[in-house]
């Protein structure tokens, strides 16, 4: 029966693993026809190879072009400008170090870079489908999955940006903590920390997993076996310090850097973040624009469109956060409670997809939605607004 079991798991991976990389493939040529059959919106930022590369280029957009300058000559602090430290160094620095097992160019980083991406999603959506499985059954887990890769915003994965890097990391954590193996997930916990600046935000969460979880343990201990239990906590300690070392060492490099170990932080209010306010107030000035002059303002204002994308992908997963809490728990709430708070407080919607797709915990969620009705819907649209999304990114529009 064991040996059943193990098979039958072993034949999900497999399916999982390779449906990823068909989505990959299958996106990635998409966003080749979208390149050659519509017109960019603006001109290229930079190329792949130096000059226009119809499939490449699809892949580098935006934020790219900072990673693979990072990857290519290390960080830059621009004193009181914008530099690239607001960029956490570890998909920067995997660029560098793989690429250079090919050479020394430019098209080098970039290709290496979303090779890293691609490798990173299918990993990811491997270990999402191991953590779904500790609360759903094995359909829902794996429509968890399906509804990860498809999601809106989820062609990120595919492109050379960090979120794919972030989410196998984060994820792995939260599993290795789950299932007490501190070690493991303090690890994987300091490569997310150093791999975006929401990685931070995840500490509260991995700290009320790891109470929970000791003292369970705890709750089933002996008076005579109490010092498993005890145990069991200082290594969940250990694993929190280690998860939170990552963000300390860059701090710190930074500090070498610049003197100051927040300079990442004051290079992204140059950028136009200011994370602090209130969460609300973006969301509530969609809304009366969507309310009382829906057409008037997504006709008039340019920016209207992609700020009514995000938005309105921001508002669903706030209100998603009770559900979340009261299904799974006070951990994979306080992961999307705070990973929202970050984007939405600085009163800007700019980026809330990308935040969006890797919190996780709302996936696991709609998976446990019974309806099939509703569940097709969701699958429908998803698509839908998927191919919409990997279109206008690959044409240069303000989605990044």
């Amino acid at each position: 029966m064991h040996s059943r079991r193990h098979s039958t798991s072993r034949r999900v991976v497999l399916r999982i693993a390779v449906c990823a990389l068909g989505f990959r493939v299958v996106s990635a040529i998409i966003a080749l026809l979208v390149n050659v059959t519509f017109p960019l919106y603006q001109r290229e930022q930079f190329t792949v190879f130096g000059s226009t590369s119809p499939f490449w280029d699809t892949f580098a957009r935006y934020d790219s072009g900072y990673y693979e300058g990072i990857a290519w000559s290390g960080y830059a602090p621009l004193a009181g400008g914008r530099s690239n430290i607001a960029y956490f160094p570890v998909y920067p620095l995997l660029m560098r170090y793989v690429g250079r097992l090919f050479g020394r160019h430019h098209a080098v980083y970039f290709i290496s870079g979303i090779g890293i991406a691609w490798v990173s999603f299918i990993l990811a959506m491997v270990a999402l489908y191991y953590l779904a499985r500790l609360d759903l059954s094995r359909r829902q887990a794996e429509r968890a999955v399906l509804l990860t890769t498809i999601f809106p915003f989820a062609f990120f994965f595919g492109v050379a940006y960090s979120e794919s890097t972030f989410l196998l990391f984060a994820v792995l954590s939260f599993y290795f903590f789950r299932t007490r193996r501190w070690v493991l997930g303090g690890l994987c916990g300091a490569v997310a920390t150093a791999t975006r600046v929401p990685g931070i935000m995840m500490m509260p969460a991995l700290a009320w997993v790891a109470l929970q979880t000791t003292s369970t343990t705890s709750a089933t201990s002996t008076v005579s076996s109490g010092a498993p239990a005890t145990r069991d906590r200082m290594w969940a300690g250990v694993g929190l310090v280690l998860a939170a070392s990552g963000f300390g060492a860059y701090c710190f490099y930074i500090y070498q850097l610049t003197g100051n170990p927040f300079e990442w932080a004051a290079t992204l209010q140059r950028w136009g973040y200011h994370p602090g306010g209130a969460p609300w107030v973006a969301p509530l000035r969609l809304i009366q624009h969507l309310v009382t002059h829906p057409y008037a303002y997504l006709a008039s204002n340019p920016m209207a469109p992609y700020e009514t994308l995000y938005g309105v992908t921001g508002i669903l997963f706030a209100l998603s956060i009770p559900f979340v809490w009261m299904k799974f728990g006070a951990g994979y709430g306080l992961f999307m409670l705070l990973n929202l708070w970050l984007p939405l407080s600085s009163g800007a919607f700019e980026g809330v997809g990308r935040y969006c797709s890797v919190l996780f915990p709302a996936f696991l969620c709609l998976a446990t939605i019974r309806s099939r009705t509703l569940s097709t819907a969701m699958i429908v649209l998803f698509s839908l607004f998927y191919t919409l999304g990997l279109a206008l990114f690959t044409t240069i529009h303000p989605i990044f």
